[in-house]
């Protein structure tokens, strides 16, 4: 396929909110597997040459995926997204925040209420995500803080992780 895949990133500051499209040269359950399984996560969520490692994931609502992004001098971040709503190869919405290696959340770093829509069309999947924010200026530290960079930098990995498994599941 030549055609060229779909990403846009954009910020509303009025309604606070980023919004990320993202096609990806995948049908919709490889995609979906990818967003929901640990062992995949792992593999393309953080930006290289950071990787992240899952302690716990609970897919249903009201459960959380509880994770750390490990540099390469192994200094550990914690994370946890809270799963909020789950429509099953559809939709994904979580809220993160910044925590300790045990789920207690850091209050000072910003929220972002995640809503990830997943569409399919001729085996091209879209991923059409919206981070909501409380404060612009919560949006502002993410960004200063790299997020652009590091989230394009992980939906590469994604890609690259896809393009394996669809050249595995051809053969």
């Amino acid at each position: 396929m030549n055609r060229s895949l779909l990403f846009n990133f954009s910020v509303d500051k009025e309604n606070k909110t980023i919004n990320i499209k993202r096609e990806f040269n995948a049908n919709l359950e490889f995609v979906w597997k990818a967003w929901t399984s640990p062992e995949i996560l792992d593999q393309w969520w953080a930006p290289k040459p950071y990787h992240i490692e899952t302690k716990s994931l609970d897919l249903e609502v009201g459960g959380m995926w509880l994770y750390a992004m490990v540099s390469p001098k192994n200094e550990k971040t914690w994370c946890k997204a809270d799963y909020k709503a789950i429509e099953t190869n559809k939709l994904l919405s979580w809220l993160d925040a910044f925590c300790d290696e045990y789920g207690t959340e850091n209050t000072v770093k910003p929220r972002s209420l995640w809503t990830n829509h997943f569409s399919e069309n001729n085996e091209i999947t879209l991923v059409d995500i919206t981070l909501k924010h409380d404060r612009l200026e919560d949006i502002e530290t993410l960004l200063d803080m790299g997020f652009k960079e590091g989230f394009t930098s992980g939906l590469h990995n994604l890609d690259a992780y896809l393009e394996i498994q669809t050249y595995r599941s051809d053969k």
